[in-house]
């Protein structure tokens, strides 16, 4: 293991959740005050909700796994690369937690138009994550941090 100081505390991820969030709430105001298309989907109210509903709860239970339970901060300051529990499933869980909540938040304005945000969101977390954390990972565990990406999804959970 390298012995260079441990990796940001916070790395690019308040980038993210700022964008991200931003831009589900611009949608979300935008299509409320009919400034984007209607894209309704009246007959799918139900299914829509209840998949909003699964998404949101999904991307809190993903935060608190992630931040709260593996007590990331801790293990970043220790130069512990963490590669159990919910990060045996997806390597940026944080991050997406952040995505399944804002997509299950613009579910709820029943705007198909909205729906398109949600590849976005994956776009930019996929690229924000190979210019900065996963080099910045590598240069730190190495071999180690390689294995851990082969068996890991970047940004949608998987049972490993």
């Amino acid at each position: 293991m390298n012995t260079q100081k441990h990796l940001p505390l916070y790395g690019v991820g308040p980038i993210y959740g700022i964008v991200v969030i931003a831009l589900t709430a611009a949608g979300i105001v935008l299509s409320a005050f009919g400034r984007l298309p209607s894209g309704r989907y009246a007959g799918f109210l139900v299914p829509a909700n209840s998949l909003a509903a699964l998404l949101i709860v999904f991307g809190i239970t993903l935060w608190i796994k992630a931040v709260i339970q593996s007590k990331i901060d801790n293990n970043i300051l220790k130069n512990h690369l963490v590669t159990t529990g919910v990060y045996a499933w997806v390597r940026n869980p944080i991050y997406s937690a952040f995505l399944f909540a804002c997509t299950g938040a613009l579910l709820l304005a029943h705007n198909l138009w909205l729906l398109l945000l949600p590849p976005l969101y994956w776009a930019f977390l996929t690229v924000l994550m190979k210019r900065t954390e996963e080099k910045w990972l590598l240069a730190q565990y190495g071999a180690e941090y390689k294995d851990y990406c082969k068996r890991t999804n970047r940004c949608i959970p998987w049972f490993p």
